[in-house]
């Protein structure tokens, strides 16, 4: 089953996906909380009860898919964990190449810093490093604590996907992640979710790609990751208490080649990019995101051959280089000032 949140003119509502309609559950049951979250609270993960309704719905409870407006699956979640550095080939291309975490990389973004599926992911005015990063979302059905290995699918509802959007210069200003994760709507979640039980055991072998203006730029599979689903959850529930509609992004794949963030590929003269993320009818996973189509330099720097394509490549190296130099001299500097003041506190006091 696929469970659906769009918007209408009477506000949010919930919808069953099947093939090219939509049936609106809160037609069908106009008592029907919107927010899947409440749903799953009030049943205990159960979702039975919903395909029940699905069935009886009348005629009139019916709409095309196509034209919809979507909203985000779990309308407010509770918590939104995030795995970092969760496939091996993605982790050799960053700062964590020669020390590989031995555990989960566990951080948190809040609810304003996503968007749904077709709406826009906003590049924030203070920086143009929003970059993409498609991941496999799994939702939270029951409360759960201290999960193990036997018993931690039990808390799983069911899996959308995202695009969990960065930026990368907030991101890489500190030792901790959260502000580069958290800009306001740069997060994209949906279309729907699928039910667990439509998809492998714990959503292994599904193959995660991302495209970015019609090209791939990230192709894996879930089969790859370094902390699947079972021992993220086992991991996590030892500190925290996953409730219904919690959700949990699980970490994106390696990068192509040629990296470029959203901006370079053409929205450096717009606010916003579109976030588009399918699960298609076969399992493989797919984020999309239009480019802004005035960028004439984009354009000609994605032509087949052209020198600018070529220099690409270097040109991203060579602006981590200096990336990684500002910020080694902006450390040295924060050192230099706190010695300063140390010393000022020291001689007050003296």
């Amino acid at each position: 089953m696929k469970i659906v949140g769009f918007e209408t003119d009477a506000g949010a509502h919930l919808g069953v996906v099947e093939g090219d309609q939509v049936i609106d559950l809160n037609v069908a049951e106009p008592k029907l909380p919107s927010d899947l979250a409440a749903i799953l609270r009030h049943h205990d993960g159960d979702l039975a009860p919903l395909a029940e309704l699905a069935k009886r719905a009348p005629a009139t409870a019916r709409r095309p898919l196509r034209g919809l407006k979507y909203a985000m699956p779990v309308a407010h979640p509770g918590k939104v964990v995030c795995l970092g550095l969760n496939y091996l080939e993605h982790v050799k291309e960053g700062p964590n190449r020669d020390n590989v975490p031995k555990f989960p990389t566990i951080f948190m973004r809040s609810t304003s810093s996503l968007t749904p599926h077709e709406s826009a992911i906003v590049r924030p005015r203070a920086s143009e490093t929003l970059d993409y990063e498609g991941e496999l979302i799994l939702i939270v059905g029951r409360r759960a604590k201290h999960l193990t290995p036997a018993n931690a699918l039990t808390c799983v509802t069911g899996y959308s996907v995202g695009n969990e959007g960065s930026v990368r210069e907030f991101q890489r200003k500190t030792t901790q992640w959260d502000m580069g994760k958290n800009f306001d709507r740069t997060g994209g979640f949906g279309p729907w979710m699928v039910t667990a039980d439509e998809l492998p055991p714990a959503a292994k072998g599904l193959k995660l790609e991302t495209r970015l203006n019609g090209k791939v730029m990230q192709s894996d599979n879930t089969a790859n990751m370094m902390f699947p689903v079972v021992e993220m959850l086992v991991y996590a529930t030892q500190g925290m208490t996953l409730e219904p509609g919690d959700i949990i992004f699980t970490g994106t794949p390696s990068v192509s080649d040629m990296r470029a963030s959203l901006t370079r590929s053409g929205c450096a003269t717009a606010t916003s990019a579109r976030s588009r993320s399918k699960a298609s009818e076969s399992c493989a996973i797919r984020s999309r995101t239009r480019r802004h189509s005035g960028s004439r330099c984009a354009r000609e720097a994605v032509r087949r051959g052209s020198p600018a394509a070529r220099r690409e490549p270097l040109l991203h190296k060579l602006h981590l280089l200096k990336t990684e130099e500002r910020l080694a001299v902006d450390n040295k500097e924060r050192r230099a000032e706190y010695a300063s003041r140390k010393r000022a506190v020291d001689r007050g006091t003296e």
